[in-house]
């Protein structure tokens, strides 16, 4: 089973702030705007949230963000972050919820993706890589066993150091290359990469998409309905899979 989810107190310290606006002769009593105290802590943390939702556990609510899926008290008091296992029905809920949103995610990137397309499609995969990464590399070099098997590789750009360095730059370059495509393979094969002038790749976008989705490592392959299968997987083991995932759909 994946790990335990673990708890975290955060400091929640709010202040009140007075109305300091000037006197005047007549003035008209202004009520402070909300603000969600999840959020509101959150945003302490430099976690943006993107939505709040009910969890399967009561009194425990469900909170989207630029980070992943977090856990968070209805009063912002407390965060918990990990995976929420139904162990009933024997399903991670965490993953469960961020399903949608990777699907939503990976289609809003689609024109910025190095595509090597099946000649038979059968499936897509999407597959946030980086050029230094030892099992990216691998599941490169058995490019043609996925293609072979029906099954179309799309690339989203993943620097596992960080929006800074060589590693992000080299990326970059190579999204930027006339022949993009051949440039990741050969940056795969571990050639040097050609630095491009006025390069503008959106990779600094792909990395923060993955970010969201609560990637922790390279490669990861998003499935078509927004299943995340962290790691590398064999051609033949994947095609299996998304054989058995389609005659159950």
């Amino acid at each position: 089973m994946k790990k335990l989810m673990y708890v975290a107190a955060m400091a929640c310290c709010f202040s009140t702030f007075a109305n300091t606006a000037p006197e005047a002769t007549s003035v008209e009593e202004v009520t402070p705007l909300a603000v969600d105290p999840i959020k509101e802590s959150f945003a302490r943390l430099g976690v943006t949230v993107s939505s709040i939702e009910d969890s399967p556990v009561a009194g425990l609510k469900t909170v989207l963000t630029d980070k992943g899926v977090l856990y968070a008290s209805a009063d912002g008091k407390y965060l918990m972050q990990g995976n929420l296992i139904d162990l009933e029905n024997r399903v991670n809920v965490t993953d469960q919820a961020l399903s949608g949103v990777r699907k939503e995610g990976v289609a809003q990137y689609q024109d910025s993706m190095i595509v090597y397309k099946a000649e038979n499609e059968k499936h897509q995969i999407t597959v946030f890589t980086d050029i230094t990464c030892g099992y990216c590399r691998k599941l490169h070099r058995e490019l043609e066993d996925y293609l072979s098997a029906g099954i179309t590789v799309k690339y989203l750009a993943y620097p596992r150091g960080g929006l800074q360095g060589s590693g992000y730059e080299d990326l970059r370059n190579v999204w930027c290359a006339k022949d993009a495509a051949q440039a990741l393979t050969d940056a795969k094969a571990g050639q040097k990469v050609a630095e491009v002038e006025n390069c503008s790749a959106p990779v600094a976008e792909h990395y923060q998409l993955g970010q969201s989705f609560g990637l922790s490592g390279t490669p990861a392959i998003i499935l078509d309905d927004g299943t995340l299968i962290p790691g590398y997987q064999p051609a033949d083991s994947l095609s299996k899979m998304l054989e058995e995932k389609s005659t159950k759909s």
